[in-house]
């Protein structure tokens, strides 16, 4: 008898051990990010927004959700190195991948080999998701993001000539320029001129010149943010008094902060627009942004909690931390309230309105959706 009952005890002694480690159990995600580098703001307001994301919902499946960060230093070795990192090392069950679309490049084939979802906030060139089952995004694709700058240029801003001027060394930027020409070329618009540049440069008077003696209606810059910022005040120094146009890649405060006053004035197509909530959850979102920073929320961040929440629904839809199971169920995802909209993922991507915004004294203000025709 006595034997039994220490049995017993000893039985239940396992069994509270047990429920003691069930419920301090974590679900891992990992955060493959540019945190330092040559477009470390993104990456920066990536995280902002996912954590903020994760102090709106912090658990899931009655366990809290813990994130492991790993900086790619806006790298593709080093994100590659990251990915593979996070997948091996820390057992993450998804991935919030790299804000770039070269970057994403680099983390996608790795997620398809070892089948753990990853989802970017902010990557917008087609092939990331092409013929990859486990990669994932919560913005959309250049395609529609060209086509509706191209149909604002010419319905909005009036434009019927365009000089292009992208960064050689970003697939993201070339991809967004040469789907601009096509749109634009197609609404019956002329591309006058074309050059290039690449991260890092500092000095674009020669393309410039070249660009002006073109005499174009608009400038098209779909780089990111440093490289707009500089090449627009390059401009204006220059005299060119004409319109410009960017891209979501310069919808971050450095813009403002590196161009100056030069930047105002210049339109650009953008994810959201931050200063009104169409959704509940939204609305949260932005309030609390407000209240525990003091200034207007960053789309970046915004879609970084869209992707985090995209995460949350598919691992509550699956009932289950394994990776496959949840990539299944956000290929799933049908008519999800998130932060900046609805979303419904189709082959990994999403579709919604294509927002322009103008630079106006430094602050970014709304200006129209458009959903390309």
């Amino acid at each position: 008898m006595k034997r039994f009952v220490c049995y017993l005890l000893a039985l239940m002694l396992v069994l509270s051990f047990s429920v003691t480690v069930s419920a301090q159990e974590t679900v891992k995600f990992g955060a493959n990010l540019e945190m330092t580098g040559a477009v470390a703001a993104y990456g920066q307001m990536i995280w902002e927004g996912a954590n903020l994301a994760q102090e709106m919902v912090p658990e899931v499946l009655g366990m809290p959700v813990e994130f492991v960060l790993v900086d790619n230093k806006s790298d593709r070795v080093e994100t590659a190195n990251a990915q593979t990192r996070l997948i091996d090392r820390d057992q993450v069950v998804a991935i919030l991948g790299p804000a770039t679309s070269g970057n994403m490049l680099a983390a996608g084939p790795i997620s398809d080999e070892n089948q753990v979802p990853v989802i970017s906030a902010t990557a917008t060139l087609p092939i990331v998701t092409e013929g990859r089952e486990y990669v994932f995004r919560a913005c959309f694709l250049d395609p529609y993001q060209a086509a509706a700058a191209a149909q604002f240029a010419i319905e909005e801003m009036g434009a019927q000539t365009v000089a292009v001027f992208p960064d050689i060394a970003q697939d993201y930027c070339i991809g967004l320029a040469n789907y601009f020409k096509e749109a634009f070329t197609e609404r019956g618009g002329t591309i006058v001129a074309e050059q290039f540049c690449r991260t890092g440069d500092q000095d674009f008077s020669a393309q410039l010149t070249t660009i002006m003696a073109a005499n174009p209606d608009l400038l098209y810059i779909p780089n990111y943010y440093t490289e707009t910022a500089l090449i627009v005040r390059q401009a204006r120094d220059l005299g060119y008094e004409g319109m410009v146009l960017g891209a979501d890649g310069i919808d971050v405060p450095e813009l403002v902060d590196v161009g100056g006053a030069a930047v105002n004035g210049i339109y650009f197509t953008a994810h959201a627009d931050t200063t009104t909530a169409l959704t509940e959850v939204g609305q949260e979102y932005f309030d609390l942004y407000r209240e525990k920073y003091g200034r207007e929320p960053a789309v970046f961040g915004a879609l970084a909690a869209d992707a985090y929440l995209m995460v949350i629904n598919a691992i509550e839809r699956a009932g289950s931390l394994d990776p496959v199971a949840i990539r299944n169920e956000l290929e799933a995802t049908e008519n999800l309230e998130v932060v900046t909209g609805t979303v419904t993922v189709t082959a990994g991507n999403i579709t919604k309105p294509v927002v322009v915004k103008q630079v106006v004294e430094g602050n970014y203000e709304f200006v129209t959706a458009i959903s390309p025709e």
